[in-house]
């Protein structure tokens, strides 16, 4: 199985549904709103005249969101219907941001560019098979100095959602519909592989990524998973023997000098 071609039917196929939902609300966006979450936000805090690369950054919105807080951003994403959406929004949005479609491996074999930062979040190193080959595309688009910053579901919601935690090198292979609200029920194959903690950190740092900040939230921003209870605005748990699961990570790091 092509697992590229597998992953970005199925996102081609969920960006034309995730673009009308209110789950991402983007009339909000376009009036105004910002789509990044207080983890992230308060994380990697100011980037205003920062040159910033958002890899596998879906239809753009938190990337047009760190554009309004003054970065110059780019963003890429594997699906073309993301990236035809990023595009059109930026021109919606009145704002300045580069969008490039491509898979994250091909992208750092091709670019040369680097940055003042390369962020990622929520949903995105699940698609990758290699965590090593991810972290030296974010060393390699990274300047010397420059930050890191991940936010991340938990890799331990995979054991209570019944995916296996270590990394394997055989796929999980699964047929599943989309997480939004507006979601037809209509199921789509998806390729993905585990990586723990330990798997995302030592990769950074086999890489010259110095770990500055390692955080963990019994939380999630999104009601996306089975079983959440929104406890405080814009914050859902979910529970085990009661007990709240770790539901994000988030890591900040620094490419060495």
């Amino acid at each position: 199985m092509d697992y590229l071609q597998t992953n970005k039917a199925t996102w081609d196929q969920r960006a034309a549904v995730h673009v009308r939902s209110e789950f991402y609300d983007v009339d909000g966006f376009l009036n105004g709103q910002c789509s990044l979450n207080s983890i992230e936000l308060s994380g990697l805090g100011q980037v205003s005249g920062k040159t910033l690369l958002h890899l596998q950054c879906h239809f753009g919105l938190d990337t047009l969101s760190w554009a309004r807080r003054g970065a110059q951003v780019t963003g890429v994403d594997l699906s073309s219907t993301a990236i035809d959406t990023a595009n059109e929004l930026k021109e919606k949005a009145g704002l300045s941001a580069s969008f490039i479609c491509s898979d994250v491996y091909r992208y750092g074999e091709s670019t040369e560019h680097t940055y003042d930062i390369v962020f990622t979040s929520y949903g995105a190193v699940c698609w990758l098979p290699s965590i090593r080959q991810w972290a030296e595309v974010v060393a390699k688009c990274l300047k010397p100095g420059g930050t890191f910053y991940i936010a991340e579901f938990h890799p331990v919601y995979d054991i209570h959602a019944g995916y296996p935690y270590f990394h394997s090198a055989q796929p999980d292979v699964s047929e599943e519909s989309t997480y939004t609200e507006n979601s037809s029920g209509e199921k789509s194959t998806i390729v993905t592989w585990g990586h723990p903690l330990s798997d995302v950190v030592n990769a950074l740092i086999t890489v010259g990524i110095r770990i500055d900040q390692l955080n963990e939230y019994p939380y999630s921003p999104y009601n996306c998973f089975d079983g959440m209870q929104e406890r405080e605005p814009g914050r859902f748990y979910i529970s085990k023997s009661g007990h709240d699961i770790p539901l994000v990570y988030s890591i900040k790091g620094t490419k060495a000098e």
